[in-house]
């Protein structure tokens, strides 16, 4: 009886050793303790973009989506309070993009974009705005802005 077990044992053993092996063999790590087959993201030695100016939530799908829209918005609202213009401003852009006919959203992108000294995006939203809501309140003054800035 008690010869048995060391066999039973190492036919236990055996399909564990059978799975080591089949295992693909991966390459040592170099010295920053990263595997040499991955590639290193390309930097270009300036400071990292904050995560509230990060615009890689503006390549995603968007859609029709008025609430996703309004809710960019107040996003941004939030932002521009905190002084955060750059930051307001893409959330204002997303805005648009989940509602093209957002006229606030358009408005607020424009404003931004003022403070931002980027009149050409400026005048881009302004249009916009004016296509989007034609008979608002301030469109007189805005159609004098967009002749101020030409």
């Amino acid at each position: 009886m008690s010869r048995w077990i060391p066999i039973l044992l190492l036919a236990g053993l055996a399909p564990l050793a059978a799975q080591d092996q089949t295992k693909p063999p991966t390459a040592p790590p170099d010295k920053q303790g990263e595997l040499k087959d991955r590639p290193k993201p390309k930097t270009s030695g300036k400071q990292m973009v904050p995560a509230e100016e990060d615009k890689s939530f503006l390549s995603e799908a968007h859609s029709f989506n008025p609430l996703q829209s309004q809710k960019s918005v107040e996003i941004g609202d939030q932002y521009l309070k905190k002084g955060k213009v750059r930051a307001a401003a893409n959330r204002y852009e997303d805005a648009t993009l989940w509602n093209d006919g957002n006229a606030g959203a358009w408005l607020k992108l424009a404003k931004a974009d003022e403070k931002l000294k980027d009149t050409a995006g400026a005048k881009a939203a302004y249009t916009k705005y004016l296509a989007v809501a034609p008979e608002a309140k301030d469109a007189a003054e805005i159609r004098k802005q967009l002749e101020k800035m030409k």
